[in-house]
């Protein structure tokens, strides 16, 4: 039988990182209930190997990656974590938390329409891009449970794919494949055969660890640098807040942000707004506003502004200057919400909880915080940076208005996808 105690001993350290200001007691608590509910669907194992992968919060960069921009993201100390025996029959079965098991086997691998928007898709996909990326794979059975709040913008299913990725690299592959490579696999994953064309940035912060800024000026070989910046000893915690919004019925609305940057950038005939100047955009507006309309104009001077945001981030925390990166922080609320226009839907004008959201942090925070809009928008969440003397009042304001646990203090962790124990 596995033995846990030997497991604590030898993940002490990387378990302090991961969940650096949680008790002990609860983190035990949440592995021991993950190894009790995997013994009881697969039954005791000698040799078990244990697997951890953040979530993500972006911090700025919104809507860019699309159209090769820069982004700055982080990882999260909510996670997905998996208990995992290695087998050898060539099939992989994953039993989540909550869900029905799913069972994939890795000697078929082409897409299966039936499955698309299922996550055996995903876990298809990332054993195909194993594959056609010349890496190893086999048979395993998982137990996965997630504290990463579904539909909130924190990447769930991004870090369900890294986590499949980060399996197969342990288990078959002596944890040679980097995780750069893993995050293509499971965009591949989630692009071809998931059915939604989504960007790279979840992937990377889910994976990277810690503040990660990503350039995706080529996007088959993003450039990445961590940064060494720690929120908590600034004196600040990174919130988000559920405002109750569904993202139900709003793929027309996601899928237009991309298709207008872009139209813009085929008037100058290029495939992405990257490499565009404000100045270009500027001189042919007048045919821009005829051809296009004037929300793409002001969404291409989104992604302009917004690029150039994240490079003034970047010199604000390698200078360790609060005042600057919450400043900037606000710069891209406003900028997306007045010229991106992803605070709420356009067809649900009654519905604009994450510009309430902003406007009630406005009135906690005043100039001691920021806040902006997280994620992909149009409903859903919001993000503020909070300091310590104010988190209860934020809290107890945002919970009145929103509801009881609709505000979530977060911490940035070093580590994002991870071994936390390989046999």
């Amino acid at each position: 039988m596995f033995n846990t105690k030997e497991f604590y001993q030898a993940s002490a350290e990387t378990l302090q990182k991961l969940y650096h200001g949680r008790s002990c007691e609860d983190v035990r608590a949440r592995y021991d209930a993950a190894f009790h509910e995997f013994e009881a669907i697969y039954g005791e194992a000698d040799k078990l190997s244990v697997f951890s992968v953040a979530g993500r919060s972006e911090i700025s960069g919104n809507h860019t990656d699309h159209n090769h921009g820069k982004v700055l993201a982080a990882s999260i100390d909510l996670d997905i974590i998996a208990i995992v025996k290695k087998t050898d029959d060539g099939i992989i079965r994953v039993k989540s938390a909550g869900f029905p098991e799913d069972t994939v086997s890795t000697e078929k691998l082409a897409p299966v329409f039936a499955d698309t928007g299922r996550s055996s898709s995903l876990i298809r996909g990332v054993c195909d891009g194993f594959v056609k990326n010349g890496h190893a794979i086999g048979g395993f059975v998982a137990y996965t449970t997630s504290d990463i709040l579904g539909g909130s913008g924190l990447s769930s299913s991004a870090a369900f794919e890294d986590m499949i990725g980060t399996i197969l690299n342990h288990l078959y592959n002596d944890g040679k494949v980097d995780y750069i490579e893993i995050s293509k696999i499971s965009q591949y994953a989630e692009n071809v055969h998931f059915g939604k064309p989504c960007g790279l940035m979840d992937q990377v912060a889910c994976a990277a660890g810690g503040f990660v800024a990503i350039d995706f000026e080529d996007p088959k070989a993003p450039t990445t640098k961590r940064i060494d910046f720690d929120l908590s000893a600034k004196g600040y915690s990174l919130c988000i807040v559920n405002t109750g919004g569904s993202h139900a019925n709003l793929t027309d609305d996601y899928a237009a942000v991309p298709a207008e940057m872009k139209a813009v950038a085929e008037y100058f005939g290029k495939p992405v707004l990257r490499g565009i100047t404000e100045q270009e955009i500027v001189q042919h507006t007048a045919a821009l506003r005829k051809k296009l309309g004037d929300r793409a104009v002001l969404r291409a001077l989104h992604f302009i502004r917004e690029n150039a945001r994240v490079d003034r981030m970047l010199s604000a925390l390698a200078d360790g200057d609060m005042n600057a990166f919450l400043s900037i922080i606000k710069e891209s609320g406003n900028s997306s919400a007045m010229l991106l226009q992803n605070y709420f839907a356009p067809k649900a004008p009654a519905e604009q909880g994450i510009s309430l959201a902003c406007a009630i942090a406005a009135s906690v925070l005043s100039d001691d915080g920021a806040w902006r809009v997280h994620g992909g928008g149009f409903a859903g969440t919001m993000q503020a940076f909070v300091p310590t003397a104010k988190m209860a009042a934020f809290r107890e304001t945002m919970e009145t208005v929103f509801g009881a646990g609709s505000v979530t203090e977060l911490a940035v962790r070093p580590l994002g996808a991870v071994a936390v124990y390989h046999a």
